[in-house]
């Protein structure tokens, strides 16, 4: 069944591969995953440029263009839905299902940690957050509970997701350029982009079984 399908993939022209991705759904897909961050949005993006690579040439860049501006803006205007939803939890005194769950995805150190950046490096943060995986919502909820206001945490943002949109571009191009048909760029930005994101993962589990060793040793 697996074969069937990779072997329809293949065959799909490019017209229907474009028309597939679509902009509107390329913009609710990475909205969506702003708001909810199980989403693989950087995939998403990333799969989208191997596809406008294809349909981009010397002479009509545009397809490219456009991914980065749709991507940009829908992780924008996501961004700015969560943290509005999350300022009316600190606001409240009962908190908020946003807020909450925000909370719920953020270890104490984790949020100790991207406070103590804040406090030292504030717009530079968040752009940093966006370009490291899983590391926009610390920052946001530390931006939260500093009560950061909108407008300033738009103006951070904004930066942000400019960068995001051309760093997960950038992964699909070059996907994309070393494989003769689009469907075997889009697997292997895919790929590349799942594997970039469990760097971080790893990274803590490796320091934290680091850690765990010495305090055995201390004992």
């Amino acid at each position: 069944m697996s074969g069937g399908l990779l072997a329809a993939v293949r065959d799909l022209p490019p017209e229907s591969t474009q028309q597939a991705v679509g902009y509107p759904s390329l913009f609710l897909l990475v909205s969506l995953g702003a708001l909810v961050p199980v989403v693989p949005t950087g995939a998403i993006v990333s799969s989208a440029a191997v596809v406008a690579l294809h349909q981009s040439s010397a002479v009509s860049p545009f397809p490219l263009l456009f991914v980065f501006l749709v991507a940009s803006a829908a992780a924008f205007l996501g961004d700015l839905a969560l943290y509005w939803l999350g300022q009316r939890g600190v606001r409240s005194r009962n908190g908020s299902r946003w807020l909450g769950s925000l909370r719920s995805r953020v270890t104490p150190d984790r949020l100790a940690h991207a406070q103590e950046r804040l406090d030292s490096h504030q717009v530079s943060v968040l752009v940093l957050s966006r370009l490291v995986p899983a590391g926009r919502i610390p920052v946001m909820l530390a931006c939260l509970l500093a009560r950061m206001p909108l407008r300033r945490f738009a103006r951070g943002d904004a930066a942000a997701c400019l960068a995001w949109a051309a760093t997960y571009q950038l992964i699909g191009i070059l996907g994309g350029s070393l494989f003769p048909e689009p469907w075997q760029g889009v697997v292997a930005a895919v790929g590349l982009t799942l594997l970039v994101s469990a760097v971080p993962a790893v990274w803590r589990r490796l320091r934290g079984s680091g850690r765990d060793a010495l305090r055995h040793e201390d004992a």
